[in-house]
């Protein structure tokens, strides 16, 4: 079985958000799958195998099978794209949230994703406490997303994981309005095993919408400031789904010789 290490969200190695990409004739086993994810030990692995011209593509964490995850999304997309079938413009993931469709726009690929209803929730002593700052605001989607005053609050926070666990949400996120962009986040995974996600595509389908409703703007340029960085462009439709662009580049390519 071929496997594709893939930077996602950058055109540089080593930086935005590494997933594996895991290309199969067949399922194995979901304990195989898991402890591959954990042998991997990268936010995300990912596994695709072939329905006619679509693929069906799933997402392991090191601690979980999850219902949807952008990086490893455009990362499966890239090694379709440019790699198994580089003619091509565009590919149908059929998945646990979906057909999901991801095409080339220049030299970023584009993925069109659910947004989220998000509703106003309470700052709380119990976020202050987790985040080690007190937010401003909070929301709360499939995600919990915290806004903080400026940007230097999210970029130098060191939350407490044991508490931000306890939090609402999938993912705890931290984000402010940018200086240079238009917004700055962070995404912090307790609760699927993960201290801090590098690039979190899915939890820009909230975050991205929030600020674009909240700046009045059609288009959300947002920096994912992890130690490792990433960008994203994202683009609400306001109808419940939202396009978000990217570019990617392959760093490793491996055979998994281990049964699986």
């Amino acid at each position: 079985m071929k496997q594709y290490i893939v930077d996602a969200f950058t055109h540089e190695p080593f930086s935005g958000n590494p997933a594996a990409v895991c290309v199969m004739d067949r399922w194995p086993q979901e304990t195989a799958m898991m402890k591959l994810a954990m042998e991997n030990n990268l936010s995300e692995t990912a596994f695709l195998v072939p329905e006619g011209s679509d693929y069906r593509l799933r997402w392991f964490t090191p601690g979980t099978e999850v219902d949807l995850c952008g990086h490893a999304t455009l990362a499966s997309a890239f090694v379709v794209l440019s790699i198994l079938d580089p003619g091509r413009e565009r590919v149908k993931f059929l998945t646990r949230s979906g057909e999901l469709t991801v095409e080339r726009r220049g030299s970023m690929l584009e993925m069109d994703f659910p947004t989220y209803a998000l509703r106003e929730v309470p700052v709380t002593p119990a976020m202050e406490a987790a985040f080690g700052i007190r937010p401003v605001r909070a929301v709360l989607g499939m995600d919990l997303i915290c806004v903080f005053e400026d940007e230097d609050q999210v970029r130098s926070m060191h939350p407490d994981q044991a508490l931000l666990a306890q939090l609402e949400g999938r993912i705890q996120n931290a984000t402010a309005r940018g200086k240079t962009v238009d917004c700055v986040s962070r995404s912090f995974c307790p609760k699927l095993a993960i201290a801090e996600d590098p690039v979190c595509g899915s939890a820009h389908c909230q975050i991205a919408d929030f600020w674009a409703a909240e700046l009045g703007k059609k288009e959300i340029v947002a920096y994912q400031a992890s130690r490792r960085g990433g960008t994203l462009v994202c683009v609400p439709d306001g109808r419940g789904r939202i396009a978000i662009r990217g570019e990617a580049v392959l760093v490793a390519v491996s055979d998994v010789v281990a049964q699986l």
